[in-house]
């Protein structure tokens, strides 16, 4: 079983204890992008509370993993359309030559 660690991780000047299974070189790339996130918000924005430039950055997360989500979906459904297309080829080729 894969044991868990604690990570010290520092997020737009606060400091949070994380808990977490596997590498810890990956808790800290995770923490360093909300971080990243969070002070692009905060210069960009000019807004100064702590919570509204979190939910802006989470707001901000979830559209990046949706939009890459949705383009995995496109990008399957093209795979399985062209897939279905060569199989469809294959059969017509194959019956051509009996």
């Amino acid at each position: 079983m894969t044991e868990k660690s604690t990570e010290k991780v520092e997020i737009f000047g606060q400091e949070y204890n994380i808990k977490g299974v596997g590498n810890p070189q990956y808790i800290h790339k995770i923490a360093g992008y909300v971080d990243k996130k969070m002070r692009e918000i905060a210069h960009s924005s000019g807004i100064m509370s702590q919570s509204r430039i979190a939910i802006l950055a989470a707001l901000n997360i979830t559209d990046e993993l949706y939009q890459v989500r949705d383009a995995r979906e496109k990008a399957v459904e093209d795979m399985e359309q062209q897939a279905a297309k060569l199989g469809e080829l294959l059969e017509e080729k194959i019956s051509a030559e009996l």
